[in-house]
C-alpha cells in the first residue's frame, strides 16, 4: 500500500463482519429499485435478491456485505434520518463522478458535487446525493488520484 493511502476494511479484529446489512426505506420501490440497480452496477455490485413489483431489492453478496431497499416493516411511511448517510466505496475518482452523474440523471437531489474533501484526509474524494426517497448517499474514493485512475 502506498504512503498516504488509508485502508478501509469492514472487518473487525477477530475477523467477524462489522455489520450484516444496511437497510434503506422506500415509499416507491418502482422508482427506487431501478435507481439502485444503476448506481450499484457502476460500483460493481449486482442485485442478488428482490422484486421490483413488490418494491424491494438487495445488492452486494448473499453471504457478505449487503444493502437492502424496501418499504418499512411496520407499514408506516419511510422517512429519512437527519445526520445519517450511507457511503459507498468507489475504486477510483472517475467512478465517483460517474455514479454521481448517473444518480442525478435518475432524479437524485445533489447534496455535494464530486471533489476532494481534504478536511477528512488528503485523498478523500467524494460526492453526495439523495435517492428518490430522500435518503442521503455518498460515493467516495480514498486513494490518491495517480493510484486510483
Amino acid at each position: 500500500m502506498a504512503a498516504g493511502t488509508i485502508a478501509f476494511d469492514l472487518k473487525i479484529r477477530d475477523g467477524s463482519a462489522m455489520y450484516s446489512h444496511i437497510t434503506l426505506g422506500t415509499n416507491d420501490g418502482a422508482k427506487a429499485i431501478p435507481f439502485y440497480d444503476a448506481i450499484m452496477e457502476l460500483l460493481g455490485h449486482s442485485r442478488f435478491h428482490g422484486d421490483e413489483d413488490k418494491g424491494f431489492g438487495a445488492w452486494g453478496q448473499s453471504d457478505g456485505d449487503q444493502v437492502w431497499v424496501l418499504p418499512p416493516f411496520d407499514g408506516k411511511a419511510a422517512t429519512i434520518g437527519n445526520g445519517t448517510h450511507v457511503a459507498f466505496i468507489a475504486p477510483d475518482r472517475a467512478t465517483v463522478r460517474a455514479v454521481h452523474a448517473a444518480a442525478l440523471a435518475l432524479g437524485a437531489q445533489d447534496e455535494g458535487a464530486p471533489g476532494l474533501r481534504p478536511h477528512y484526509h488528503p485523498h478523500y474524494y467524494g460526492a453526495y446525493f439523495r435517492d428518490p426517497d430522500g435518503n442521503k448517499l455518498q460515493v467516495v474514493c480514498h486513494n490518491p488520484e495517480n493510484e486510483a485512475e
